[in-house]
């Protein structure tokens, strides 16, 4: 008989937004961060989503360099390094979402987490990949984290 294996740690893509906010604020987000910073899941992350979290992190929230750069240094020693080698082009209104996209599929990711409502999260699920909310991958990881700390 086939059982799945629960000790079997979720490979995610964490959209922009999700690190975003996680690195600034507190909530659901910021327990994403937490799960990746104790090892509790794979993520995969392209160069793509590193640049574009160094420009929103000093565009607009004001971080120096030397913050960005030990921020991502630590994101990358945490993280699976994905260079998509498809484009994908299911998201008209915003090209950038598919970056996302594209790196889930070429890591094999069986999540994308995500806060934006508009592009990504309306979509469910891409490819058999499902895409959710911060607080809604919070209640479904399949080792029981508790989301109510």
């Amino acid at each position: 008989m086939f059982t799945e294996d629960k000790t079997k740690k979720p490979k995610v893509v964490i959209d922009t937004n999700v690190f975003v906010s996680g690195l600034n604020f507190k909530g659901k987000p910021r327990e994403i961060l937490d799960l990746i910073w104790k090892e509790e899941i794979k993520v995969c992350i392209s160069l793509f989503i590193l640049r574009e979290l160094e420009k929103v992190l000093e565009e607009i929230f004001g971080w120096d360099k030397e913050r960005i750069g030990n921020t991502v240094e630590r994101i990358k020693d945490k993280t699976i390094k994905v260079q998509p080698k498809v484009k994908i082009s299911v998201i008209k209104e915003k090209n950038d979402d598919n970056r996302i996209l594209e790196c889930a599929v070429e890591g094999k990711a069986q999540y994308i987490v995500s806060g934006d409502k508009h592009h990504l999260l309306p979509l469910k699920e891409y490819q058999c990949i499902n895409i959710l909310s911060p607080a809604k991958f919070l209640e479904v990881m399949p080792f029981g984290y508790d989301t109510s700390q």
